[in-house]
């Protein structure tokens, strides 16, 4: 039976399936590029560039997406009832107090990251401190809480990294191709070669996307669930998506790359109220549509 232990061993797991799969694809647009341009070296840069950023997207992955959002660091002075309800979060799910952010915007809305409990993050916008009561407010951080417990953060965070580098790199070696590569090999193998380099370089982006839909979507409603059981109060954070869902408007720096980290779409879409979704744009969304969220936690 799953249990929120199995689901944190899974997340590990996803973590480094990511990881590998980055690694993979880099070397292998390196490989392609060094038999096309002539220059083993390029496949040596490549390796180690894909080294390199897997350490980068464990280590500094918070902070990278801190900045990409344009968080700054919260004060116990300045947003003490945020601080408090945290706090008081924390100790009762048996986590350490995350390190706290505020985003200065209007649409609700509100993220975890951070590669362990130890070093984590929840960051809240200020539009969303200012339409939640305590009991709402209370309804997401637990929420976010539980992605910290369930170690959802780290695959999450490692993702918006290693997904927006994956289509880089595709982009930069597809550009490159077109400037032709070493002229004196044969031209059949020449063609075969650019052949499958192309393939590779349209196939990488969109498998990078995927990648990113397969941080699961159930993960939300699992945080939902996750987060009822720490306040044993469902209300709240349905009236909290209720709210959330009902700002159409996108967040000032909303991002493709970051979008599902955060509690609801950032761009403002699928927070529709009505149950007639479409099925593929369920399919590609980043997060599950509001309303249904909202039924499995009341009904």
């Amino acid at each position: 039976m799953t249990n929120p232990y199995t689901h944190q061993t899974q997340n590990i797991l996803k973590t480094w399936f990511i990881m590998t799969v980055f690694f993979a694809v880099v070397i292998g647009v390196g490989w392609f590029a060094s038999l096309y341009f002539g220059n083993q070296s390029i496949l040596y840069i490549a390796i180690a560039f894909s080294i390199g950023m897997n350490i980068t997207s464990y280590w500094f992955s918070d902070k990278i997406v801190l900045s990409m959002t344009g968080a700054r660091e919260a004060t116990r002075a300045e947003f003490f009832n945020f601080y408090t309800i945290v706090e008081n979060l924390s100790i009762t799910a048996g986590l350490p107090m995350p390190k706290l952010y505020v985003i200065d915007d209007q649409a609700p809305n509100a993220f975890a990251t951070g590669r362990n409990k130890e070093h984590s993050v929840v960051a809240v916008t200020t539009g969303l401190l200012q339409i939640l009561d305590k009991n709402e407010l209370e309804g997401v951080i637990a929420h976010e809480l539980s992605h910290i417990g369930n170690r959802d953060m780290l695959v999450s965070t490692v993702a918006v990294v290693l997904v927006g580098f994956i289509t880089i790199i595709s982009d930069m070696a597809m550009r490159a191709s077109f400037f032709g590569g070493n002229n004196d090999r044969d031209n059949k193998a020449s063609g075969v070669i650019m052949a499958i380099g192309i393939v590779l370089m349209i196939l990488a982006p969109i498998a990078a996307t995927l990648l990113q839909l397969a941080v699961s979507r159930k993960r939300e409603f699992l945080a939902d669930a996750s987060g009822v059981l720490l306040t044993r109060y469902p209300e709240g954070l349905a009236n909290a998506l209720k709210k959330i869902g009902g700002y159409n408007r996108p967040m000032v720096k909303a991002n493709n790359a970051t979008a599902h980290l955060f509690i609801s779409n950032p761009f403002g879409a699928n927070n529709n109220s009505d149950n007639k979704t479409p099925f593929l744009v369920k399919i590609f969304s980043t997060h599950p549509p509001i309303n249904e969220r909202v039924n499995a936690l009341v009904g």
